[in-house]
Formats: C-alpha cells, sequence, structure tokens
C-alpha cells in the first residue's frame, strides 16, 4: 500500500492523529453513496425513455405520410434544441 501523504493524513486523521472514520463507517458510507447514484441513474434514465417515448408518439400523430416518418424523427434529432 501506497504511503500516505500528510494532506491525505490530515483528512483522514484530523489534527489530533485519531481516525475521523473507520474503513468500515467509510465502506458502508461509499456503498450507500453508489447505491444512491444508482438509483438517480435508473429513474433519470426512464424519465428520458418515457419523454422520448412520447414524442415520437405526438410525431406520429401528426404525421400525414407514415413512409416518411423515421425520416421526420431523424430531422428531430439532429436539430439542436432551443
Amino acid at each position: 500500500m501506497a504511503e500516505l501523504s500528510n494532506f491525505q493524513k490530515q483528512i483522514l486523521f484530523g489534527q489530533r492523529g485519531e481516525p475521523l472514520y473507520t474503513q468500515h463507517e467509510f465502506d458502508q458510507a461509499l456503498a450507500a453513496a453508489k447505491a444512491e447514484i444508482m438509483t438517480i441513474a435508473i429513474e433519470t434514465t426512464k424519465q428520458a425513455i418515457a419523454i422520448e417515448r412520447e414524442e415520437c408518439a405526438r410525431l406520429a400523430d401528426n404525421c400525414v405520410n407514415i413512409e416518411g416518418l423515421g425520416d421526420t424523427i431523424r430531422a428531430r434529432a439532429v436539430r439542436k434544441p432551443h
């Protein structure tokens, strides 16, 4: 294991040289943070898919030429948002 720098030692052990967190506490906090990040990522992805589906459905509802629907969707995808 690599030697800790003075800065790392200050962060980990504080001014008095006592550990601020045990490895177990750190691992638990890290696991909780990862779980929260994954939960947010999953929910955000679900929302993005729902928005995309709704927009595709709206385009299909407004498309007179069904054969050109794919081109219409592709054209909207390359346009930059307002």
